[in-house]
């Protein structure tokens, strides 16, 4: 899957429902049109209405993003089944955006719902997850044996950076330096991430996907195998 994906979803607010349609490019940008009104951002939690924000009898924002209120999408996550190849699924992502919590504090709350369906079945993560990358960990754990998610959060190229990340987005792929990549032990030293960190492609969302997707191999980069025991 490369190139611009639009994800059909819902926005909810104190003022009502309105079906949506989200374009992606995987990487670093994401554009809806609410209520006739543009928004872009780096993910789902940091859009910012183009051209200056709206009356606020429209909408809620904090820090210029939209918030007090769900957003709902979906999208495809293929699947590979030992002895059956990839199959289609489609994950449906639920993203509750609190209220401000009050100048330097954020958002009294912020949590991530995610279900994949697969053949007419449903497999939840367990609710109310802070990011992409535990909720996709979660539901990896739960699918049957022998199905495992074909993403880029699942790759053998893709790492995080130890000071940590936000929602979804800031997943490094190394594709581009395989060999720099394949030297990663931990967080320091010559070989450590840190030292590494600049030979990375470009960011990337979690469940992205491109065609040197490779399976990743356990206790592999800095962040480890996944699905991460547990």
């Amino acid at each position: 899957m490369t190139g611009l994906q639009n994800w059909p979803g819902r926005y909810t607010d104190r003022h009502g429902r309105e079906d949506v349609v989200f374009a992606s490019d995987g990487r670093a940008r994401i554009r809806t049109t609410i209520r006739g009104v543009p928004f872009e951002g780096d993910g789902m939690d940091d859009l910012g209405a183009l051209g200056g924000e709206p009356p606020q009898e429209m909408f809620s924002f904090f820090d210029g993003a939209l918030c007090s209120c769900l957003l709902e999408w979906e999208l495809p996550l293929p699947v590979e089944t030992l002895g059956r190849g990839v199959r289609a699924g489609t994950l449906h992502c639920a993203l509750r955006l609190g209220d401000p919590a009050g100048p330097g504090r954020g958002l009294d709350a912020t949590t991530l719902d995610l279900a994949l369906r697969l053949d007419g079945c449903d497999h939840a993560a367990a609710g109310g997850h802070d990011d992409f990358e535990d909720a996709l960990h979660d539901l990896q754990r739960r699918l049957p044996p022998g199905e495992r998610l074909r993403a880029c959060v699942a790759c053998a190229w893709s790492d995080y950076h130890p000071a940590g990340h936000g929602l979804m987005g800031g997943l490094a792929c190394f594709r581009g330096a395989k060999g720099v990549y394949r030297q990663v032990e931990g967080k320091h030293g010559p070989r450590g991430i840190m030292r590494l960190w600049d030979a990375r492609t470009e960011f990337v969302q979690e469940t992205w996907l491109c065609e040197e997707f490779e399976r990743r191999a356990p206790d592999q980069g800095y962040r480890g195998s996944f699905p991460y025991p547990g």
